[in-house]
């Protein structure tokens, strides 16, 4: 059997990471497909080497542009790939640009297709991550979900039931696969000289955070507000310090926050793990603050991740206002803990990811 695995993006590689290798474990071969969605050191090459990841077979070079632009340029790539060579599966990881493209042209050319990370909803329609996750998701011939809410968001779609598995998150595998290795070899907390639970780490990438000015002034106004109080440290997307500087307040930022280049895998794991708070836009990230013990705010009216609202783990903090932002911030800081509950599986995943890939009632 040999499966082809789609991936461009950051969390597409821890994701991918933790796959690959249960995939070389019960000797499944495996084509690497890196469209190049994410494609610089500091957003690609370094988690490919903070994860032992092998080099991807192809790199499609895909690039930046508008949704369309990049999403054509995918598509047309991962399409000359499947044709030549030949794969059983797709796999198709998240809610990117190259989750549509990946999953499009699987079907476009009836090769059996698989979804990590299947019926998660956030039920805004004005997200592009939320129309590329439905539209895989009803794409898909396997759909791999994490928890049982996801699962029961895809039967309310009227998704066949025996397409659907609840796998448990991969990204809860790769915390508990790379832990330890980030222990040893991350020294980013030295370095920075971070008290451990004696800063706010922040991540902001999303569009709707950076391309909606107001957003973006609301966030950061709030974090640079919460910095009176207490460090903010901010890993700063390529992205973002683009927008900032196009409204006027990156060098306001740059005073007032302790602003780094993007991090790797280990580096960023280091930094969740020592924050007291931690708040972000970023799906991925609620969740490894989770797996951390740490509490999140989400700066965003609705989340996919509705099980970590439910246990008081995540707080949705609208970017309204800079004034509500810095509210939100603070309350998280001195708010309650979060309930028991782990609804994300046992860590286990992947092994189940791919014992699902090689049912012999599964198409091929």
């Amino acid at each position: 059997m040999k499966v082809a695995s789609i991936v461009g993006a950051r969390p597409q590689f821890v994701k991918a990471a933790v796959v690959s290798e249960e995939l070389q474990r019960r000797d499944v071969a495996e084509l690497l497909v890196h469209t190049g969605q994410h494609y610089d050191d500091e957003m690609s090459d370094v988690f490919f080497r903070d994860l032992g990841l092998a080099r991807p077979a192809h790199d499609l070079e895909a690039g930046s542009g508008s949704h369309g632009q990049q999403t054509g340029r995918m598509l047309e790539r991962i399409e000359a790939v499947l044709l030549a060579d030949r794969p059983d599966w797709v796999l198709v990881y998240g809610d990117t640009n190259s989750t549509l493209a990946g999953a499009l042209a699987a079907v476009k050319l009836r090769v059996p297709l698989a979804h990590v990370e299947a019926g998660l909803r956030s039920h805004d329609r004005d997200m592009p991550e939320e129309i590329n996750r439905v539209l895989t998701d009803h794409a898909a011939d396997v759909l791999l979900a994490p928890t049982d809410l996801a699962a029961a968001n895809l039967r309310r779609e009227g998704i066949d039931d025996a397409r659907i598995e609840v796998c448990g998150d991969v990204m809860f595998d790769a915390v508990r696969i790379y832990g330890d290795k980030a222990e040893r070899q991350s020294a980013i907390l030295r370095r920075l000289e971070l008290p451990a639970g004696g800063y706010v780490l922040a991540t902001v990438h999303r569009a709707a955070s950076t391309d909606v000015a107001s957003n973006l002034e609301a966030i950061f106004g709030g974090l640079v507000d919460l910095a009176r109080d207490v460090p903010v440290v901010v890993p700063l997307h390529p992205r973002t310090r683009r927008a900032l500087d196009a409204v006027g307040i990156l060098r306001r930022c740059s005073e007032a926050l302790t602003v780094l280049d993007p991090v790797g895998y280990l580096d960023m794991m280091m930094l969740e793990r020592g924050a007291r708070l931690v708040a972000t836009d970023s799906g991925g990230v609620q969740k490894e603050a989770f797996f951390h013990g740490r509490p999140c705010v989400v700066f965003r009216a609705e989340t996919e991740w509705v099980e970590l609202v439910e246990l008081g783990s995540s707080r949705l903090v609208p970017p309204t206002t800079a004034g509500e932002v810095a509210a939100g911030l603070r309350a998280a800081l001195h708010g309650g803990g979060t309930r028991a509950g782990q609804p994300y599986g046992d860590g286990h995943a992947a092994r189940k990811v791919v014992a699902r890939l090689l049912e012999p009632t599964a198409p091929a």
